[in-house]
């Protein structure tokens, strides 16, 4: 199959007119805007200008990352400083349960860099920060965007004793492009990953990609093939945006079309929720997926 069967425009100077998004706006936002600058809380929302910030703020929705801020792997699509980490802060689970209670979050999505560096990989200080959360907001769900703890099944059982309602993973992108993309991270690992999650008792597994580096329709319905197998609930597709000039280009920019038929086939594989679209980002409409 040809790269002409995919439904895309070549990169322009400026970004599409799908691609533009309104400044956020609303009461819930800024009450929520006002808290983070007033406690220099730690969001993700803000620290990675997400587009859908206002939307998911309003509906009482923001994610965290914990571990600290620099990635021991340099994955070429990330804009997370990659290098030598600090060391661990065993006040973080608190801090974050704490930010949660602040902004009166209704569903908090978990994510980190990964900690390559660490015997545990973080997984210790993950499974503190889910007990931390539920002890001071016991009605808060959670989902947990977790790196793969390059698959030893010790550090994903820390995970899955915690059990969040929903236990996420990102492919990030096609078999063929994972070694590019992804750098460290192996395609067949990731996958592995997602089942043992469900395997284990994980009630919804989740995972993305993103599209634009250059694959194929047939590619990205494959990894959406390989997903189903693993048994994964939920997949979030979404275009990617180059970081920085350092980072992999924009090989080119899906139309809204082909992201809803993307949808339709997705649901017809047996997905339970589909989200693809220019705009979507991992944690986008994440309080639905409890459900």
């Amino acid at each position: 199959m040809s790269t002409d069967s995919i439904e895309h425009v070549k990169p322009p100077k400026g970004k599409p007119k799908w691609l533009r998004v309104k400044l956020p706006t609303g009461k819930k936002y800024t009450q929520l805007r006002g808290l983070v600058d007033k406690y220099e809380l730690n969001t993700i929302c803000t620290s990675g200008s997400c587009p859908n910030m206002g939307e998911c703020w309003g509906e009482g929705t923001a994610t965290f990352m914990i571990l600290g801020n620099v990635c021991t792997r340099s994955c070429g699509f990330c804009g997370v400083k990659t290098g030598r980490p600090e060391d661990v802060d065993w006040a973080e689970p608190e801090k974050v349960a704490r930010s949660i209670k602040i902004m009166s979050i209704k569903h908090a999505v978990i994510t980190s860099v990964d900690r390559d560096d660490l015997k545990d990989m973080g997984s210790i200080i993950w499974a503190e920060t889910v007990n931390a959360i539920r002890r001071m907001n016991p009605t808060t769900t959670l989902e947990t965007l977790i790196p793969d703890f390059q698959g030893v099944e010790k550090h994903l059982d820390r995970i899955i004793e915690v059990n969040p309602e929903v236990v996420s993973h990102n492919m990030e992108t096609v078999k063929r492009l994972t070694r590019e993309v992804r750098i460290q991270a192996k395609y067949e690992r990731s996958l592995d990953v997602l089942k043992y999650l469900k395997e284990s008792g994980i009630n919804r597994t989740k995972s993305g990609i993103m599209l634009g580096l250059g694959e194929l329709e047939e590619e990205v319905l494959q990894t959406m093939e390989d997903l189903r197998k693993a048994n994964v609930d939920i997949v979030t597709i979404g275009q990617y945006l180059q970081p920085t000039k350092k980072h992999l280009p924009v090989r080119h920019f899906i139309l809204p079309e082909q992201f809803k038929k993307y949808e339709e086939i997705g649901l017809k594989m047996g997905f339970r929720h589909v989200e693809s679209g220019a705009l979507v980002r991992s944690s986008y409409k994440a309080h639905k997926h409890i459900n």
